[in-house]
């Protein structure tokens, strides 16, 4: 019994508590199935190990840079900031689960165990009707960590494995059913290409397809609309990340002032001019997230490949649910660019808001939800209402994902931490389940479950004779 005790402690004190051995560990269990040579197997385990420990750097780097300037708007306005973007989201979730005494391994455990569920549901698809494996993995790294939080902030008794397994249930489920219903619009938007989005806007989509003839006359799109080509800077991320962060966190680090911020931030060096200071620190933001997005495509394209190759094995036929990116190649291109500035014009809106009705709470924007959810949103917006429906449908996204994300972040008290997913399902869908989830955690979570394995149910009724036709 001592020396299983040992080795349990061994593994828990040199695996479980790094994610990135855990990481690297799950990619060489996956590739040694596959029948990888030793040598990729190898190469695999080391790129997610370090690609895992870059992550880490970015994530840092972003806590270290922002934490004053967000700890200075509370000190100094009783304002707490809040960035809602899934990177920021998860460096926020990881920073509040070691404040809490417990570690981000149990978010890869739910990973593991919320994978093998999807896989479940699909393969029993004729029985559940699930008929989609969600691939995405950077995104189901993002979405596994959040739901950690919302059930270990919601329980204390779950910060454990079986809390792990719950995370696990949820997220899997979340995968299976709602990348499942976007099947229809997707096929709607590309003509049958045989793929159903599996991102973060899942929801949001689905009521997309629904609302946007409603709305708007397809044969009126974005096709003939022109834009003034500087605006096509905006298409990269980087330049994107450092607009947006210049604009905002240079404006609070305006409003809190040079002696201020040199009083409470140490890196401010005293010769070290103040405009200079807001463009290095605003500048940072996308030094550190590209950094961290280095990481976490690393580990994940060596996690995607192993669980990819797996499910091709266990479930041929079933459709991937894929990046949302997959679908602007079936849109005109202003369409992505559209949404962008529609969804930033609601934010900013929203943001507005919060500020003239005195909200406790700041929301400061982050680039994924800005430019991926509402370019997905105006390009099923477009195919299905045309220009009206991809201009209300974006700007009524920004402003949801503002309000919804403020919401969530007091809800859940990662107003500490600064940040929260921020995309559109973690603002409407999430934001229902977490408030059921904080005042039941057990009987809330299997609640939520339940909920979404009649949505495909559901979705079959209403589709009987095409509903399998993909599979033909």
């Amino acid at each position: 019994m001592e020396i299983l005790f040992s080795v349990l402690s061994a593994f828990t004190n040199n695996i479980l508590t790094k994610p990135e051995f855990f990481v690297g560990i799950i990619v060489l269990i996956g590739y040694i199935l596959l029948g990888k040579p030793w040598y990729e197997s190898l190469s695999g385990f080391i790129k997610a190990t370090v690609g895992y420990m870059i992550l880490n750097v970015g994530a840092g780097g972003l806590v270290v840079t922002f934490r004053p300037i967000l700890a200075g708007l509370n000190g100094r306005f009783n304002l707490n900031a809040a960035v809602i973007d899934p990177y920021f989201g998860m460096q926020a979730v990881n920073t509040a689960l070691a404040d809490i005494g417990s570690s981000s391994t149990y978010t890869l455990v739910a990973l593991l165990i919320g994978f093998a569920w999807n896989i479940l549901l699909v393969a029993l698809r004729k029985v559940t009707k699930c008929r989609v494996l969600f691939i995405t993995g950077h995104i189901m790294v993002q979405q596994a960590t959040t739901v950690t939080w919302i059930v270990f902030f919601a329980s204390e008794s779950l910060r454990n494995p079986t809390g792990a397994a719950i995370v696990g249930i949820l997220a899997g489920t979340y995968w299976a059913v709602f990348s499942n219903l976007t099947v229809e619009a997707t096929e709607n938007l590309t003509d049958n290409a045989g793929f159903a989005l599996g991102h973060q806007q899942m929801f949001g989509v689905w009521l997309t397809d629904k609302i946007a003839p409603k709305i708007g006359d397809p044969e009126k799109g974005l096709e003939n609309m022109k834009l003034p080509g500087w605006l096509g800077i905006f298409n990269d991320s980087v330049v994107s990340s450092s607009v947006i962060m210049l604009v905002f966190f240079g404006g609070i680090m305006a409003v809190l002032g040079e002696d201020y911020l040199r009083g409470i931030d140490k890196s401010f060096a005293p010769t070290l001019a103040f405009p200079v200071y807001i463009l290095s620190k605003s500048l940072l933001f996308a030094v550190y997230l590209s950094i961290l997005r280095e990481g976490v495509r690393m580990f994940v394209s060596e996690m995607t490949e192993s669980f990819h190759g797996i499910s091709n094995k266990l479930l041929p036929g079933v459709m991937p649910g894929v990046d949302c990116a997959a679908t602007y190649g079936f849109a005109p291109p202003n369409a992505i660019l559209w949404g962008f500035i529609l969804g930033a014009i609601g934010q900013f809106i929203a943001i507005a808001g919060l500020l003239v009705f005195q909200s406790p709470i700041m929301i400061i924007p982050g680039f994924v939800p800005l430019f991926f959810d509402n370019a997905t949103i105006a390009v099923y917006a477009n195919k299905r209402g045309g220009i009206k429906a991809a201009t209300i449908l974006p700007l009524m996204s920004g402003i949801i994902q503002v309000l919804g994300g403020a919401v969530c972040v007091g809800m859940l008290h990662l107003y500490k931490y600064g940040g929260w997913n921020g995309n559109f399902d973690w603002s409407t869908l999430w934001l229902g389940f977490g408030a059921l989830i904080q005042v039941t955690p057990v009987i809330g979570s299997a609640l939520c479950v339940v909920f979404m394995l009649i949505i495909p149910q559901l979705q079959y009724k209403r589709n009987k004779e095409n509903y399998w036709r993909h599979e033909v």
